[in-house]
């Protein structure tokens, strides 16, 4: 039988009672009553609870076995539960037996269940990676928790003729040491957001033949944020859209992620149509307004690179829709075009399983904006869209946010330096109405927990079933997502933002086997971006839904998703404390640094 965890019994103050022992919770039923408290109440039931873990999960299931309630406080919400009611709790939760009073705080062993355990079963084939994201390698982590992840030389690799790279920030240095491959590109463009002060250093380390551009900013404190790479190659161009500045921090230190997929050049005697996702791509780095370039393709001819160059392309197979942001005053026919906006358009066209009606939401993102309640509510609504099968729509769903405590940025990876790449300060993230949504960092079975977060996903989630998921550069604020104004006819965006939405409409049973790298032959059931009759319905499983034991014998509509962090998540407790970086901490952290660093 396997230890799960423990009950903690705790005094009237929620302090642990040392002089008392734990209960420990087991698979299968576990149950509480009048012998298992510390001092005798003959108003506790003998069988006053039941306790059961859920399977591939570190949540369990409480029901209220006998005639006296329950109390379970979980995060700062409080919630009583009468004879043969049943709730779900997690790590740090509490449970009051009444009456009596008798408080017990659930606490997940440190054997950690199933759901736990490295993703070392998570194996893909070749041609089922550009169906799904991946994870960046954390190289201070084993081995197995970096199973299909993956390295900037596992991205960037080939006979690649142009590379455009857009991201925040760079270091020429880093880069070009831990990816030889881009000193041998004949035309490298690096569209950044620089200060001016780092842009001269960068022109004084830079290859001669490389490119800088900063996309203009309209709006006063917008940013170039977006992270992403177009690699053009004989065969056809890499798109690839990430988290990760390009610093050796970002690519070795935190958790990030990546989608990556190849197309091929379209047939220029019979050119296919476009497809949205082709107009969205060419629309967006339409408003980067880069200088324009000439350039000879060995075999292929001369070609000037404008966005219209990216039109050659065939992207009927691609496996997402692109979420943007541009700056600017968005109205009429742009207003639906950007930020979220667009998701919210490209949700409401969206059919989802019933069991997502009303179903919670995720924001899981490394900086917070200044915010307010109204535009939580505005964003929630773009998040809620969709509809059932019956028409009817799936809801509003309840925010939870993921964010690092002080505790995990303490103990992480890199100590209280991590906590310089989760940029917010105390004034956004202590406003009173965000208590109700934070949510903590929990990745043990990714083995991330201690690699804090510089990835951005938003999802819409049941259990272990994900109706849609998004991975992006953009954190959760105004300036990323843009607000609305003049009655919701405007949308004002200050940043440049870039991600993919997974839908399971989208990801085609056993992906496509094209790759500009090798030599793949191209089955024309897959790559034709033509659904067969017989094509099931994708459905999109994280990996503790996915189970351990069935990883290499998945059924083929079953695309799983290393999401990193675990879902639940788990509410914060009293004792958890939000990080914010311009606070001082004075405990050490695991190199004995306090904060800030001296």
């Amino acid at each position: 039988m396997c230890k799960i965890g423990y009950l903690v019994p705790l005094n009237g103050n929620l302090e642990e009672e040392g002089s008392v022992s734990k209960l420990s919770i087991f698979d299968g039923s576990n149950v509480i009553g009048r012998n298992d408290i510390p001092v005798i109440d003959n108003r506790i039931s003998r069988k006053h609870l039941s306790l059961t873990p859920s399977p591939h999960s570190t949540s369990v299931h409480v029901f209220v076995e006998g005639t006296n309630p329950i109390v379970v406080h979980s995060g700062n919400k409080r919630r009583k539960l009468n004879s043969q009611e049943k709730a779900t709790i997690n790590d740090g939760d509490i449970i009051e037996l009444i009456p009596g009073h008798h408080f017990f705080k659930y606490q997940l062993s440190t054997k950690t269940t199933s759901s736990s355990q490295p993703i070392r079963h998570f194996h893909l084939h070749n041609h089922q990676i550009p169906s799904t994201f991946r994870l960046l390698t954390v190289p201070p982590l084993p081995l197995s928790a970096n199973t299909s992840s993956l390295s900037i030389p596992d991205v960037i690799q080939g006979d690649i003729q142009i590379a455009v790279l857009s991201n925040y920030m760079l270091d020429i240095h880093w880069l070009l040491s831990a990816s030889p491959a881009l000193s041998k590109v004949p035309h490298v463009l690096l569209i950044h957001g620089e200060s001016d002060g780092r842009v001269e250093h960068i022109k004084r380390n830079k290859p001669a033949n490389w490119i800088l551009h900063k996309p203009p900013l309209p709006i006063s404190f917008g940013t170039h944020h977006s992270k992403a790479m177009f690699l053009v190659y004989p065969r056809g161009v890499r798109v690839v859209v990430h988290t990760a500045n390009l610093i050796h921090v970002d690519w070795n230190n935190k958790t990030q992620g990546l989608w990556m997929q190849d197309f091929p050049w379209k047939d220029q005697n019979s050119p296919s149509k476009g497809s949205g996702f082709e107009n969205d791509l060419v629309e967006y780095l339409s408003a980067l307004k880069w200088p324009e370039f000439s350039v000879k393709l060995p075999s292929l001819g001369n070609f000037s690179i404008s966005p219209y160059f990216f039109k050659k392309f065939n992207y009927s197979d691609a496996t997402v829709r692109l979420i943007a942001s541009v700056p600017g005053y968005h109205s009429g026919a742009g207003l639906k075009k950007w930020g979220h906006m667009k998701l919210r358009t490209l949700l409401q066209e969206c059919t989802f399983d019933k069991e997502f009606k009303k179903s919670p939401l995720v924001y899981q993102f490394s900086s917070l904006g200044s915010l307010d309640e109204k535009w939580m509510a505005e964003f929630a609504s773009s998040l809620s869209a969709g509809s059932c099968e019956d028409k009817t729509p799936l809801g509003m769903g309840e925010a939870q946010i993921i964010w690092p405590t002080v505790e995990d940025v303490r103990c992480s990876l890199e100590g209280y330096a991590a906590g310089s790449c989760i940029p917010s300060p105390l004034k956004n993230v202590e406003k009173a109405f965000l208590k109700k949504y934070w949510s903590k960092w929990k990745a043990d079975h990714t083995g991330r927990s201690r690699a804090m977060p510089h990835i951005k996903t938003f999802t819409r989630y049941n259990g272990q079933n994900l109706a849609w998921f998004l991975l992006t550069s953009a954190n959760l604020s105004k300036a990323a997502w843009g607000a609305l104004q003049k009655n919701n006819t405007q949308l004002m965006i200050r940043s440049y933002e870039l991600g993919v939405l997974f839908l399971p409409s989208l990801i085609k049973r056993g992906g496509c086997g094209f790759s500009c790298t090798s030599n793949v032959t191209l089955s024309e059931d897959k790559c034709t971006g033509e659904e067969s009759s017989e094509m099931k319905k994708t459905k999109l499983v994280t990996l503790c839904g996915v189970g351990r034991e069935s990883r290499d014998r998945l059924p083929e509509e079953m695309i799983p998703f290393p999401v990193p962090y675990e879902l639940p998540p788990q509410p914060y407790s009293p004792q958890d404390v939000p990080w914010s970086w311009d606070r001082q901490y004075n405990t050490k952290d695991v190199y004995g640094q306090v904060w800030p660093m001296m």
